[in-house]
């Protein structure tokens, strides 16, 4: 280095201790946290983003909250501008692909660096986000299928508990069915029907992800007794026509045996139906115990300009303080499970039924399924979904249906 240069740098270090840091240094940092509908908890959100910031002096969150429909395409176009909120709120396996476009940060070696964080999840649900052996978000909240029960229904058709098998769940629906009574509706976005499938052993694909294996005679079987089902009236149409409002309103009338949904839809039931109580509404696992999860997770964006501070801000949506708040104010499960074990002791001794319905959603967590660690999940979801609706609405039969689907499936399975 020539003597002028020196100087030069010399001089400029020392006006730098002098004066303090450049103007760009001492710029706040900041972050922006993309939430998933949760605009009804807005001054509950921006409440635990202060005491993050608090505690962060020149720290600033932004807050962005966009409908489910919206979220995916504003992300998609933040990831485009290679603007990508630093921490998203995901539902389902949406952050799956997400991961598998290179569009997350690999949480693996966090998680790993610090046990204490790790434990404090559920396992089961936080594997539900490892993709290709590395893990890319943890839970926010969390949730998976049962089957919800209308015991008056049941009485009226001289039935008093919930069914054991697939062909008992069917004989049940019809039974009740009649007039304006149906006997069984179903959710049907995010796989949340497959436990119908699961419970008889009807699995989508390999455990290598590689290769359809659902054409089957069982698969031909179980599908033509959902068409048979639907056509009698046992089944509600609506179960594959609908998404979440329409069966969860048709079983809130009263008047349908059995719904099988996620958790959550016994908060949408319950303030819909005046009939619903414990002497009414029965909540268990389908046969088998199979369940479909549909949980948010919370993930980084690869594109973070602040990896770790993003990582803290995770941390700290996700800590005991924090997850209980949450956990009380939305009425949810956090996957945390000392804030869940909390909330269901409260709900145990305040709402008995609420305690029945969601402490289903820890048990049997080893059974859970629909739920393939697939970085094209929709695609392959597009290529099976509009051939089961077709089979199960009676536009085709069910054999030509599983074909039609294993030849969709399988192209996409040879794009991934």
């Amino acid at each position: 280095m020539k003597r002028r240069q020196l100087l030069t740098t010399t001089a400029a270090t020392t006006a730098a201790a002098a004066f303090g840091a450049p103007a760009i240094a001492q710029a706040p940092k900041k972050i922006a946290f993309l939430t998933w509908n949760l605009v009804h908890l807005e001054s509950h959100i921006k409440a635990w983003i202060a005491s993050f910031t608090a505690t962060r002096p020149g720290v600033e969150v932004e807050w962005i909250d966009k409908k489910g429909p919206e979220l995916p395409a504003y992300y998609q176009t933040q990831l485009a501008a290679s603007t990508p909120p630093d921490v998203i709120d995901i539902q389902g396996a949406l952050g799956l692909e997400y991961a598998g476009q290179g569009a997350l940060l690999d949480l693996s070696s966090r998680l790993g660096a610090e046990g204490a964080i790790k434990s404090r999840f559920d396992q089961d649900y936080l594997s539900n986000w490892v993709f290709e052996g590395k893990n890319y978000m943890v839970p926010y909240y969390v949730s998976k299928t049962l089957l919800f029960w209308n015991k008056t229904r049941f009485k009226e058709v001289g039935l008093d508990k919930a069914p054991t098998s697939f062909d008992e769940i069917l004989a049940a629906a019809d039974k009740i069915k009649g007039g304006e009574k149906t006997g069984l509706l179903t959710l049907n976005f995010d796989w949340l029907y497959w436990p119908l499938l699961q419970m008889s052993g009807v699995d989508l694909l390999s455990p290598d992800l590689k290769t359809a294996t659902f054409n089957t005679a069982k698969a031909a079987e179980m599908i033509t007794k959902l068409a048979e089902a639907t056509k009698s009236g046992a089944i509600n149409p609506i179960s594959w026509t609908g998404r979440w409002v329409e069966p969860n309103e048709a079983f809130a009338t009263g008047n349908v045996g059995m719904l099988h949904a996620h958790a959550p839809a016994y908060f949408w039931i319950k303030g819909k139906g005046p009939w619903i109580n414990g002497d009414t509404l029965g909540a268990a696992h389908v046969p088998g115990n199979w369940a479909t999860p549909n949980s948010h997770g919370l993930g980084i964006s690869k594109g973070s300009k602040n990896p770790d501070l993003a990582w803290d801000f995770v941390k700290h949506m996700t800590d005991n303080d924090v997850a209980d708040k949450f956990s009380r104010t939305a009425s949810v499960l956090t996957g945390n499970k000392f804030v869940d074990k909390a909330q269901l002791d409260r709900l145990q001794k305040e709402d008995p039924l609420a305690f029945q319905v969601l402490k289903t959603q820890f048990e049997h967590t080893d059974k859970m399924c629909g739920n393939w660690r697939l970085g094209n999940d929709s695609r392959v979801k597009d290529g099976f979904w509009p051939e089961f609706q077709s089979a199960v609405l009676g536009r085709k039969d069910a054999k030509t249906a599983l074909a039609d689907a294993e030849r969709r499936v399988t192209r996409e399975l040879r794009r991934a």
